[in-house]
């Protein structure tokens, strides 16, 4: 008998500062804050490397959802952040966050106002209405308006 998927549980985004992707994530998106996790390597054994990071590991764990979806804001006070999000759909890896929205007009003012960028070239009309943001951090989110 094989394993199968049966259920999609989140995905994880690091973040440079929680609050500022909470503010995005909850004021901007419509998401409700969830489960928040203060993990350390010194208090759970394997977490580093569970972690792909070398030790000393810190780092909070916020769940942000919406309906059955969840995103986990990852906030490492150490080490710190690294690196920079994809931004472009055609490079290897996860490249966006998509979300349908009722009122893409509205959906990305209130975006803006909680600290999104509007990606000006990615608006487009290719059936359905879409535009991609920069969350706070530079991850790409997709509004597609139903």
């Amino acid at each position: 008998m094989t394993s199968r998927t049966t259920t999609a549980s989140h995905i994880g985004i690091c973040v440079g500062d929680l609050d500022r992707s909470m503010r995005f994530w909850c004021q901007g998106l419509g998401f409700e804050p969830a489960e928040r996790f203060e993990l350390d390597d010194s208090a759970l054994a394997g977490l580093a490397g569970s972690l792909e990071l070398e030790p000393p590991v810190s780092v909070v764990s916020q769940f942000v959802r919406l309906g059955g979806f969840g995103v986990e804001l990852l906030a490492y006070a150490q080490p710190g952040p690294t690196g920079t999000p994809s931004t472009s759909r055609g490079q290897l890896g996860i490249t966006h966050v998509a979300l349908h929205v009722d009122d893409l007009d509205d959906a990305v003012a209130r975006a803006e106002a909680a600290g999104g960028t509007v990606l000006d070239p990615t608006k487009a009309d290719l059936g359905v209405q879409l535009v991609f943001l920069a969350d706070p951090d530079g991850t790409r989110v997709e509004l597609i308006q139903r």
